[in-house]
Parts: structure tokens; sequence; C-alpha cells
């Protein structure tokens, strides 16, 4: 921003204005891939991982720095299993590629990412990482040098998803246009397209060992992850992909009777603008059955750099299902969260809580826009209580965090469940006072004196004379058995 720029928003939004200076002071940067001590984990010494550095921003610069951020080698291996799934994903949008060209592409793009020296220069000129594929043998290059486990994962997630987008861009060249019938079409093709993504991650947290092994078996929280950035993206990128003749939204939710449309393109008609709000509503509340599923996930997350790297996607798409919630904008433009507000997200995502109460919020948000005329009012009212359920369960609100590290929670006087903790507490401590009375008590009298130690009963006399008689018959019997034996030697 330049320095007009900053003082129209002075002038205009000063909280934003504020919010952004805060972010530009305070919010420091926790890794320089460009600095010597890290070349060996960034690769930035090698000039063709430099370029793929400069992919990786031109390609988007909010997920670069994420990425960036991310502790020794993890950086550079998910900077190239972004890079891989970009070059794979331009292809299958490029609708200038004929099918029978793209199809063998899109299908072996796992074994042409370690082919050294491939390229792809056919794409479209209007296709905006079209230049990543020009030089793509860098990114094989740089693939071929990850760490073999790293290196598995990626192409394995990649085969996967060429597949399953070979299979829409082929149904989409047969029709002329892409259009998805089913919401199980539609959690497919998200789960190929981005739930695969979120599987890759996992496993490469886990590989990494920065988070734990198991993690990277949690296929199904990962693919909600995916699924909720995924979903975000289609229902705010609506007019730009029916300009394209690219129609994700199922026609299952959009096609409704009810709804009285016949094409996609038709609710950005003039008139149309109640009804396009109730499909609207209806696709956010598809992608918010995936919000409690990324919390879940959010709270297994243990190294800070990974939480980060996750956390904020995740809270810039609640952010963005909030704005485009009953926003008629969103059928003419592409509409996007003001700068101020992304800054805000990026400074409050560093911890579970923080990110359940920015969810929260936003589903209050949402819930407070939603109308009683509206048809899925009441499936939206509950999918917002699971939100706020799940924040209660995990997070209750009447429990306070203190401001500074190693002071005691606090809790909310006005809040009923105060009181019941605080009964429950004195329950406690009366139950253990009573338990240590009554310890007490059993060792001394009840008239306070010692009671005398118990006195061990002494082994009584009969044992022992039993044990000396049966001694004493068994060293006669043997003396016996010995004299008879001297008494028979001497007579022969």
């Amino acid at each position: 921003m330049g320095a007009t720029a900053w003082l129209t928003l002075l002038l205009t939004h000063p909280l934003e204005f504020r919010t952004l200076l805060q972010f530009w002071i305070f919010h420091e940067q926790k890794r320089d891939i460009t600095s010597m001590k890290e070349h060996a984990t960034s690769g930035w010494d090698r000039q063709t991982m430099r370029r793929c550095w400069e992919f990786l921003d031109m390609t988007s610069r909010s997920f670069s720095a994420v990425i960036k951020e991310l502790e020794g080698d993890l950086a550079r291996t998910i900077c190239m299993f972004y890079l891989v799934l970009r070059g794979l994903d331009t292809i299958e949008d490029d609708m200038s590629i004929p099918d029978d060209v793209k199809q063998p592409i899109l299908r072996s793009f796992h074994k042409l990412t370690i082919t050294p020296g491939w390229t792809y220069s056919d794409c479209g000129p209007k296709e905006r990482d079209r230049q990543l594929l020009v030089e793509y043998d860098k990114v094989v290059e740089e693939v071929n040098l990850l760490d073999p486990e790293y290196r598995s994962i990626i192409l394995d997630i990649t085969e996967k998803m060429e597949n399953g987008m070979a299979d829409f861009a082929h149904r989409a060249a047969t029709a002329g246009a892409t259009y998805i019938d089913k919401v199980e079409d539609y959690d497919l093709y998200c789960h190929y397209v981005a739930g695969l993504v979120g599987e890759g991650l996992s496993r490469l947290f886990s590989a990494s060992k920065k988070e734990v092994s198991w993690l990277g078996g949690q296929l199904e929280i990962s693919n909600s992850m995916g699924l909720l950035l995924q979903k975000t993206n289609i229902i705010r990128d609506y007019r730009e992909d029916c300009d394209d003749k690219r129609h994700f939204w199922p026609k299952e939710i959009w096609g409704k009777k009810e709804y009285g449309f016949q094409e996609m393109n038709e609710m950005y008609a003039p008139g149309a603008e109640q009804r396009a709000q109730w499909v609207q509503g209806e696709m956010v509340l598809d992608a918010m059955r995936h919000l409690t599923d990324a919390l879940d996930y959010l709270r297994l997350l243990k190294n800070q750099s990974v939480f980060t790297f996750c956390a904020i996607p995740a809270t810039m798409a609640i952010a963005t299902l909030d704005l485009c919630f009953m926003n008629p904008a969103m059928f003419q433009r592409n509409i996007k969260i003001r700068k101020a507000e992304a800054a805000a997200l990026i400074m409050r995502s560093t911890n579970p809580r923080d990110v359940a109460e920015i969810f929260r919020q936003h589903c209050r948000s949402i819930h407070a826009k939603s109308v009683p005329e509206d048809p899925n009012f009441l499936r939206i009212s509950v999918a917002c209580g699971k939100v706020e359920q799940w924040c209660e369960n995990n997070f209750p609100s009447f429990v306070r965090m203190p401001s500074t590290a190693g002071n005691p929670p606090t809790f909310d006087p006005e809040d009923a469940r105060t009181s019941i903790l605080k009964k429950s507490q004195e329950i406690d401590q009366t139950i253990t006072h009573r338990k240590r009375v009554a310890e007490l008590q059993e060792k001394r009298g009840t008239n306070g004196e010692v009671k005398p130690a118990p006195v061990q009963q002494a082994i009584p006399w009969e044992l022992f004379a039993l044990v000396g008689a049966i001694f004493a018959i068994l060293l006669c019997s043997v003396l016996g058995v010995v004299w008879i034996v001297f008494m028979f030697s001497d007579s022969s």
C-alpha cells in the first residue's frame, strides 16, 4: 500500500488503519528463507529452488507467506507439493487444451513430475500459472531432491488427484461445460481437488516428525479441512465460474423447485435476488457441516508453525462464508474480506481457543443475518448451534484465561456455571476433609489419646512342642536304624 492508500484508509476506516498498522509493527516474520543459515533446509542457495520460491509467490502470495514460516525442510517440501498440484490444476482448468491431449497428460502427471527436463508450453495465454509449466523442469529437479518419504507421499497424492481431475475434465469436455448434478458428486470433486491435499499435508506433517505419527491416518477430518476451504472458494467465485461456464454448484441444490432456477446463471438476473440468496444460504450451510471437523483437526496439532499454517486458511474461510452469506454483491462480482480483517485474523490465529472463538463469532454473525423466510433457516441455526456446542464443550466461555502466563484462570461470576463449579469444589473439599478426619480418628482415640499400637500375638507354645516332638521322633528313628545296621555288621 502506498502513502495515498494509507492516508485514505486513515480517513475512511480509522479502525482498519489501526489494525493494519499494528500488524505492520508487531507481526514478526518467524523465518527468513534467504538467510545463509536457512540455506540447508530452504534450498535458497540453488538457482532452481530459488525460482520455485518465486513461482510460489506468483501463484499465491498470501499462501506463500505461511508456507515460508514452517520449520525446517517442511517449508521447502510443502512448497514443492503446492507447485506440483498447481501445475496439475492449471492443465485441468485450461479449457483451450483438447480433451484427447489433456487426458494422457493428467493421468500420467505423477510420472512427468519426476521426469527430468519435462515442460509444457501449450497452455492458453490467459492461464495465470502458464509460466510454471513452461519452466516445470525446475520443479522436477527439486522434487527429485526431496527426501524419498516426502517424494513418495507427494507422488501418491498427485496420482490420486490426477485421475479424479481427469474424470471430471472428460465429463466437462463431453458436455461442453462443467456441471455437477448431485451433492455427493460435489463432495467427490472437492475431495479430489482439496480433500486429498489435506490428506497429503497430514502425512507430510507426520513424516517430518513435527506432528504425531497417527495424524497421517486421520483421513476424515483431513478431508473435511480441505473441503471447507474448497467449498468456500467455490461459493465466493460464483460469478467468475459462471462467466467461464464452470458450474460447480450442484444442481441438486440450486435446481430445487422452490428456487425456480433452470440454469445457474439465472441467479444474477434482475428480480432473482431473494431466491438466489436462498440457494446461496444452502451452499453456505453445506460448507458449514465441515466446521467442527476442522476445529477437531486443529486441536490435534502441536507444532506452532504447523498450527498457524493450517489455522489461518481456516479462519479466512469462515470469515469469507460470513461475508458471502446473504450478500447479493457476490452474484455480481468476486468479493473478498478486507485487508485489515485478514490481518486481524492472522494475528489471532495462534491457538485453538482463539480460533474457536473466531468460528463462534462468525457463526453468530451468520445466524443473525439469517431470516425465518429462508427455507434453510432452521438448518442454518442448527449448524451454528453445533459450533457453539463444540466451543462450549472444549473451551467453556465462563472460564477466563489469564492475560499473563503463570496465573490461574478466573471464572465469570455472572454465569450460573461458576456457582455450580464453586459448589462442586466445596463438596470435594468437604469430602476430602472428612476423609482426613476419619483417618486421624482411626489413629487416635475419640478423646484425642493416641491408641496403643496393636501388640503382635506371640507364636503359641503348643506349636513349638509339636515341632520338637516330630523332630525327636525322626531323630530316634534314624538312630535306631543306624544301631541295627551296626549290630548286624558285628555279628557277621
